[in-house]
């Protein structure tokens, strides 16, 4: 449970203001078609968020058996550490994201589903899913917080069409999730469980 209520915090943090909730807010705007998209992005942070996972779990056992614990630990609580600092830095949506205002070619849920997806390959809130997984050696319960974080931050954008993202104090809520990552960092060197 503490691996899914972490996951599903720092990641509902650390993705307000980020690019895939600015993706949201395009799509909203261009298609206007908002249960499609919320399902696009579900479908593309499970896929995702749990390829991340997998690669944060066995990845931390290959660490462990070649360099053991204090390895695997340093590695984790630096990978935190760093996550933080990013964390300060926004987000830019990238031009060519945002497309023309002509129809999606396979649909709005097929054009949320691999626009999520691809903008979210090494993302912070992916690599963030590789770190929380080894960290916590939890497959399930990473994937299903990071989801869940990811959801929480998406879909209001989507529901109130870009109301809510105007209106978050985006510094202070980086702020935050920098400081939850640091705190991860920081716990994970000093070998705290």
């Amino acid at each position: 449970m503490e691996a899914f209520l972490i996951s599903a915090g720092a990641v509902a943090l650390a993705e307000i203001g980020d690019k895939t909730q600015l993706l949201a807010l395009t799509l909203t705007a261009r298609f206007r078609r908002p249960v499609p998209i919320i399902l696009g992005i579900l479908a593309a942070t499970v896929a995702n968020h749990l390829l991340a996972a997998l690669v944060g779990f066995h990845g931390a056992d290959i660490i462990d058996r070649i360099g053991g614990q204090q390895v695997l630990r340093w590695i984790v609580g630096v990978s935190f550490i760093a996550m933080a600092a990013w964390t300060l830095i926004p987000d830019k949506l990238d031009d060519d994201l945002a497309g023309k205002d002509k129809a999606p070619r396979y649909g709005v849920f097929a054009t949320t589903l691999v626009s999520f997806f691809l903008v979210e390959m090494g993302d912070k809130t992916q690599i963030a899913t590789v770190a929380l997984a080894a960290r916590f050696h939890d497959i399930f319960g990473v994937t299903a917080g990071t989801t869940l974080g990811m959801m929480l931050a998406n879909v209001p954008v989507v529901i109130l069409a870009g109301l809510a993202a105007q209106r978050l104090p985006l510094r202070l809520t980086r702020t935050v999730a920098a400081l939850l990552f640091a705190a991860l960092g920081a716990a994970a060197l000093i070998g705290y469980p």
